[in-house]
């Protein structure tokens, strides 16, 4: 399933295709996704125009004109592709994120055509994604969004907040991380990273990186820095291609190729002098990659 950088990757890929474009037709070829789309979706968005298009966790949320924001989930192998319309002098002006339409359409569930000159796909085999309409006000409440934890990216998330979230836990430290109340939008590849550049292991207990007041220690310090560090250097590749992913225009994205631990089981640890060889074990029904001698 994407984590976050896929998702923020799409939301970049999107951005110039939908940001201030009014929904000129909205096609619905399958209606029946993880959930039933809403009723009178199309109806309810065409019409409309995009005022922002954002992202909580692994969340994309449009905001549009109506009050209403189009919620969306990529599910396990959801994937948005934006296209050219036609090959109009305004056409030729769209980001490099457009491509020429392809002919592999049996699974574009759902299609945006755009006012600036965009074709905009919801390609779905497995149909695990979906789409919500929600209203603006009541978007603090939406029963998928108001559980989550921090950003991760964000100003709110830092060791303290961490620090709090981890205080008296019993549960593994990996654990921890894939919770998305304690931090919005890692997942498992991302979480085995971040704990391998910290140098710490996915069994340590959640709690040892806070004090017994719940301040924060070295520990959760240099785990903050390295799930920002990880991230961002994900996000600047496009993501990590290991399934299903594909950025907007097609491409893959690159962070697989920077994996230093995440299904590297029995090669050598990356770290100068460790010597140790990365490790795969089970935790809560996933798979955790780490390096047993330098991650403590």
């Amino acid at each position: 399933m994407p984590e976050l950088p896929e998702v923020e990757t799409v939301r970049r890929g999107l951005e110039p295709a939908m940001q201030d474009a009014r929904f000129v037709k909205v096609e619905v070829h399958r209606g029946d996704l993880r959930w039933p789309l809403p009723k009178d979706f199309a109806r309810r968005l065409e019409g409309t125009t995009v005022t922002g298009l954002g992202r909580r966790a692994k969340y994309l949320l449009a905001d549009l004109s109506s009050g209403d924001v189009l919620l969306m989930h990529l599910g396990m192998s959801g994937s948005f592709h934006v296209f050219k319309a036609g090959a109009g002098s305004g056409a030729q002006k769209l980001s490099r994120y457009y491509h020429e339409r392809e002919n592999h359409a049996a699974h574009d569930h759902v299609v945006f055509h755009m006012s600036l000159g965009a074709i905009v796909t919801f390609n779905d085999p497995r149909r695990f994604g979906f789409m919500k309409l929600v209203p603006r006000q009541k978007l603090d409440t939406e029963p998928l969004l108001r559980g989550l934890g921090p950003e991760p990216l964000g100003n709110a998330f830092d060791a303290a907040t961490l620090a709090r979230a981890c205080r008296g836990k019993k549960t593994s430290l990996k654990a921890a991380l894939l919770d998305q109340r304690v931090v919005a939008g890692l997942g498992n590849i991302y979480v085995c990273e971040a704990l391998f550049r910290a140098k710490l292991s996915p069994k340590r207990q959640a709690s040892t990186i806070a004090t017994r007041n719940g301040a924060p220690n070295e520990r959760a310090e240099h785990l903050v820095a390295a799930i920002r560090a990880v991230l961002n250097e994900a996000i600047r590749a496009g993501g990590s291609s290991l399934r299903d992913h594909k950025q907007t225009d097609g491409e893959l994205g690159l962070f697989q190729h920077n994996f230093r631990v995440y299904d590297r089981e029995g090669e050598p640890c990356p770290t100068p002098g460790c010597g140790g060889t990365i490790k795969r074990i089970v935790q809560n029904g996933r798979s955790t990659f780490f390096c047993p001698v330098c991650q403590k």
